[in-house]
């Protein structure tokens, strides 16, 4: 039940800050690496975990990954649970880019300033 899916949360966010961890250090990412920094950790990831992870974001691009994720975002930024999103997208197919390109992002309009009566600076 409910404990079996914490256990599956667990792992795939151990093995996605692992991933993160050496991408951002630019060490290699194997499945050797990603065991070791989750060991290292004190977690106790099966270890067919490591391979499934990095064997499904093998050629991808982490920094597109992570930039789709936070445009994509729900309130258009980065907020906790934004960046384990971005590695395990591609085990999902929802990392990808949608083809052709057709999507534009759509510019915020700017927030215009309201007179209140009183200025900080008199």
């Amino acid at each position: 039940g409910s404990e079996a899916m914490a256990a599956l949360d667990e792992n795939m966010l151990a093995c996605t800050y692992a991933t993160l961890i050496l991408h951002d250090d630019g060490l290699e990412l194997t499945a050797e690496n990603v065991a070791k920094l989750t060991e290292e950790a004190g977690l106790e990831v099966p270890g067919f975990w490591p391979k499934l992870f990095v064997n499904a974001i093998a050629g991808s691009n982490i920094n597109e990954l992570m930039m789709n994720v936070v445009a994509t975002a729900p309130g258009g930024g980065a907020g906790g649970g934004a960046a384990p999103a971005a590695a395990a997208a591609p085990a999902g197919g929802a990392g990808k880019a949608p083809a052709g390109g057709a999507a534009k992002k759509k510019e915020p309009e700017p927030e215009e300033e309201e007179d209140m009566g009183f200025s900080l600076f008199d």
